[in-house]
């Protein structure tokens, strides 16, 4: 790994040589979303990158709306709106080339004095990692994730209040080699332009849903990974606006096929050893292996609210949607929730649950912290289904609702234990705030139901 010194002396000769002229300094939100300020190069290497930079502290407790209130461990009011500061992360720094002349960088949330933000969401990623780390184990993660595509453009979609849009292809192109025309310039420059900002391509193709397509970047570290998966939606939503069109992440945006992001998660030992594998065994799965499945069964209600954050995040999470309800684990089996594919080097899960929506520090924190339970435990893992998960009504269910994953989450003294009640009482408050937000909206539904005819 590069010294910090070293990253940023690169940087100050881009500057020098007139290809950045600012650097972004950007820390994930609660909802996984990139807040952050553009700093000019001088600044950024003589006081920021270093020292930090200053943001206000309701980054990390308000809502999609950018509204914060009482009840979340950080207490804007309470604090009169001050400051914590964002440590820029050198391994994190990357030019935008849909951005001209800008540098990137991710920041970690730390308080006056130097104390980490609990409550981070690359925070709550980084312990458990250093968990995994004690037990002489490194997390490699991959997410898949599925966008629609829209011919119109973001301020035309909102004058519009998101009806009437035309998608970038007219049917199911899931694998399809035409039918792409319109999505192809858009979803090319989106590959193109990740590549130059860092991110490795592995696949590209259409999907199911009109305009919906899927762009998968190669496995990485789980933070490296997570860390590209925020500024690839981040990028990709500019490049589109750029283009005059607009795409969206939403796991359900209608009564079709809904947005994914399947998370792909291994485990090495720190020598790089493959210590989920184990060629003896007649599943070639090792005995690590078998807890680390047993512990996501084991925590997938419980830990649901940090895959699944939103209220439209359930609408995906329904029968025939083609997205898990229940759960179970198997082997290549596209109806669980835990899928375990590969061989060797990697053999991995693929946790199905999360969606467009996910954010992915907390989605992949959730799935180590279940993991490191079952290992912990020595829990058994049960035989794999083999038939159709989603069909089959003994399989055990996920939380149908927000409300049904909300009171699982701070009912859970398995949450409480892994990541800590600060935690846990604040990612509760963001789903409160967000069935509070939903409870008094009058939705499309209601008038169309009931405007003559109650």
């Amino acid at each position: 790994m590069s010294e910090p010194g070293s990253v940023w002396e690169r940087l100050r000769a881009e500057a020098e040589a007139g290809r950045v002229e600012e650097v972004v300094v950007a820390v994930p939100a609660l909802q996984g979303r990139l807040q952050g300020s553009r700093l000019s190069v001088p600044y950024f290497l003589e006081e920021a990158a270093e020292r930090g930079f200053g943001a206000c502290v309701y980054l990390l407790a308000s809502d999609v709306e950018m509204d914060t209130g009482p009840g979340y461990a950080i207490d804007a009011w309470e604090s009169g709106f001050g400051d914590f500061e964002l440590r820029p992360d050198p391994a994190t720094l990357r030019t935008l080339p849909w951005d001209p002349g800008t540098a990137l960088v991710v920041a970690d949330a730390v308080w006056p004095g130097g104390a980490p933000v609990a409550v981070a969401p690359r925070r709550v990623l980084r312990n458990q990692l250093d968990r995994l780390a004690e037990r002489g184990l490194t997390a490699f993660a991959g997410t898949e994730l599925e966008f629609l595509v829209f011919l119109d453009s973001y301020r035309t979609a909102w004058d519009r209040r998101y009806h009437g849009l035309s998608p970038a292809t007219s049917y199911n192109v899931d694998y399809a080699l035409q039918g792409l025309t319109s999505v192809e310039p858009v979803v090319r420059r989106i590959r193109r332009e990740m590549a130059g900002a860092g991110l490795a391509l592995e696949t590209a193709r259409g999907e199911c849903h009109p305009g919906q397509y899927e762009i998968v970047f190669r496995y990485a570290e789980a933070m490296t990974t997570c860390d590209n998966h925020v500024v690839f939606k981040n990028g990709a939503k500019q490049i589109a606006a750029q283009e005059g069109m607009a795409l969206t992440f939403m796991p359900k945006y209608d009564e079709g096929e809904g947005n994914s992001c399947h998370v792909h998660l291994s485990l090495r030992g720190t020598d790089g050893s493959p210590v989920l594998a184990d060629a003896a065994a007649d599943d070639g799965m090792s005995e690590l292996m078998r807890h680390f499945v047993a512990g996501q069964l084991a925590c997938l209600a419980d830990f649901a609210l940090l895959m699944a954050p939103n209220i439209n995040s359930y609408k995906r999470l329904q029968p025939g949607a083609f997205a898990p309800t229940g759960i179970a684990w198997g082997r290549d089996n596209r109806t669980c929730p835990v899928r375990v594919v590969g061989s060797g080097h990697s053999l991995r899960i693929e946790h199905r649950v999360p969606g467009g929506d996910a954010n992915p520090y907390l989605a992949v924190a959730a799935a180590v912290a279940a993991g490191l339970y079952g290992i912990d435990n020595r829990l058994p893992l049960p035989p794999p289904h083999t038939a159709n998960a989603l069909a089959d009504p003994s399989v055990p269910r996920l939380p149908g609702t927000l409300t049904e994953a909300l009171h699982r989450w701070e009912n859970s003294e398995i949450a409480a234990k892994v990541f800590g009640e600060s935690v846990v009482a604040h990612y509760a408050r963001a789903a409160r705030t967000e069935l509070a937000a939903f409870e008094t909206a009058v939705t499309d539904w209601e008038r169309v139901r009931g405007f003559e005819r109650l």
